[in-house]
């Protein structure tokens, strides 16, 4: 559990000194949930924080809202004024349940203490089923003081709520049928495959039937980058070759996704495909919402590839297969240097490839870095890459980064942010010290919000305003590596495009958490 305690949580904190789990305390709220959101990313279990009321949580909103758009299984508890006093401005009163109705899949006020052990139950079981998403359990301090022999139940039963579905047999037939009719499918996997667990099920149905795989953003490392099949990312920072191999696709079977404006705006727009299009989803309201497809399926992605997979016939697809690896080999992701001697910010993110090993997890913050990560770096595992899809949160990747390194201290955890996204949640560097937790942040420091500035440039003239950063000392202010070693931290700033790699390397061999602000060229664009 992940938290920051409050006057209106100071009851729940009595036990939390006693209880037999790990709490780890944040130093801010929304860290706090960012953390949680990164070890539920990383292991699919749900992450549990807790916050006081008030300010406390309302600063976790943005944490609940990245998770719940994502679809990353997620519990808080917040802290509330006892409920004599709900409605009355009391001290540190926030409406939660108001607040959340938008940022989250469900929310509690729990009314008496006899209630605690059934809401916990649903409250997990809501966060897991279905679709994944963030859910809170409003407790008021009268509440936390009231003694129960209420037990936690045995089974959940919600009558409004019954999210299993399944796809039926004419379903599953005619999918099969379009599969081994198609000349030219594409399989689009998106963070609903590894919602499921099901990477290793796409996979398995792209080897066994030569069928090219693209994924979105929340998709990566569903497929491994090396592999034959794998055309990397779609949508409007995509690669070539995932975005050619939709257009002249005749079957695109959809698995996961949300259809999201950073893919349709380039691969379908108008929410039309030329193609057949396949959608599988466990989400109802995903269907039909930006896409319309010619086939909707509600179901569990790896239940229903599963039983497709036994229906699709072998084949190779050899002339598909070349095509797609021509576009793939004359249109690689690819940079010219800017300046002589400066550091260009994509080959960053390639010495963090270089030195990586099968056990490194790479969180990506928001914004140009996000992107690069998406493109240079070679993904080949699924929940090793994790980042704020659909919120696009700036200051996600360093808390996120400690809840992924508790979760899985077998993997070595790097962070990628801007200068401005490590600014947003830099305090929780000192997490990280307390912890013990050996973390890479690298900060990729170009002095301006980078992907801000491109778009100004690109789209109104070269107008920029309000992106540019003081320099100081050659970096954008402050003196991150000076700020590292304050918290506890190594630290080490690079400049010269020839050390780059030994000190990304020499990083991620430290033991405990190191910073390495390398200062690159700010007018690169991705």
């Amino acid at each position: 559990m992940f938290g920051y305690p409050g006057g209106n949580v100071v009851d729940v904190f009595d036990h939390v000194r006693t209880a037999k789990f790990r709490f780890v305390l944040g130093r801010h709220e929304q860290g706090c949930v960012h953390m949680a959101d990164g070890y539920a990313r990383a292991t699919g279990r749900p992450g549990v924080a807790i916050v006081t009321s008030g300010p406390g949580a309302t600063n976790a909103i943005t944490g609940l809202a990245t998770a719940n758009v994502d679809g990353v299984p997620l519990v808080l508890v917040s802290g509330q004024v006892p409920l004599s006093q709900i409605g009355t401005d009391a001290f540190q009163e926030a409406d939660m349940t108001g607040i959340c109705r938008a940022a989250t899949k469900h929310s509690f006020l729990v009314k008496s203490a006899d209630e605690i052990p059934e809401v916990v139950a649903e409250a997990f079981y809501i966060a897991t089923h279905g679709k994944p998403g963030a859910v809170v359990i409003d407790v008021p301090r009268n509440v936390q003081e009231a003694t129960t022999d209420a037990r936690y139940p045995e089974r959940v039963s919600l009558r409004a709520y019954h999210p299993e579905s399944a796809a039926t047999p004419s379903q599953v037939n005619r999918l099969a049928k379009w599969l081994n009719e198609a000349k030219r499918p594409v399989l689009l996997a998106g963070g609903g495959v590894i919602a499921a667990n099901a990477a290793g099920d796409v996979a398995a149905l792209a080897a066994k039937a030569g069928i090219p795989v693209v994924t979105t953003l929340m998709g990566i490392g569903c497929v491994s980058a090396s592999g034959m099949h794998s055309l990397g990312m779609a949508g409007l920072y995509g690669s070539y070759a995932a975005n050619a191999a939709l257009a002249a696709a005749d079957l695109v079977v959809a698995l996961g996704v949300r259809f999201s404006d950073r893919v349709t705006e380039r691969c379908f727009p108008n929410g039309v495909h030329r193609a057949r299009l396949v959608h599988v989803d466990c989400d109802p309201s995903s269907i039909d919402k930006n896409v319309t497809a010619d086939l909707g399926i509600v179901a569990d992605v790896k239940d229903l590839l599963t039983t497709v997979n036994s229906r699709v016939k072998p084949s190779l697809r050899a002339a598909w297969l070349a095509r797609v690896a021509e576009w793939k080999a004359k249109h690689p992701f690819s940079y010219r240097q800017l300046r002589r001697g400066v550091i260009m910010p994509q080959a960053v993110v390639e010495a963090v490839d270089r030195a990586a090993d099968g056990r490194t997890l790479l969180v990506a913050d928001v914004g140009q870095n996000q992107m690069w990560c998406a493109q240079y770096f070679r993904h080949s595992h699924p929940r090793r890459f994790l980042c704020s899809g659909g919120m696009g949160t700036m200051g996600f990747a360093l808390p996120a980064a400690i809840g992924a390194a508790i979760a899985r201290p077998d993997c070595r955890v790097v962070a990628v942010a801007g200068d401005g996204g490590a600014q947003m949640t830099i305090q929780e560097l000192a997490v990280a010290v307390a912890e013990r937790l050996p973390i890479v942040l690298v900060v990729v420091n170009n002095g301006c919000l980078g992907m801000v500035r491109q778009m100004q440039d690109e789209s109104f003239g070269g107008r920029r305003c309000a992106v540019a950063f003081p320099r100081v000392h050659g970096a954008g202010c402050p003196d991150f590596v000076k700020l590292a070693h304050a918290y506890g931290a190594g630290g080490v700033r690079v400049t010269d495009p020839a050390k780059l790699d030994s000190a990304v390397a020499k990083a991620m061999r430290a033991k405990g958490p190191t910073l390495v602000d390398v200062v690159v060229d700010p007018e690169a664009n991705v």
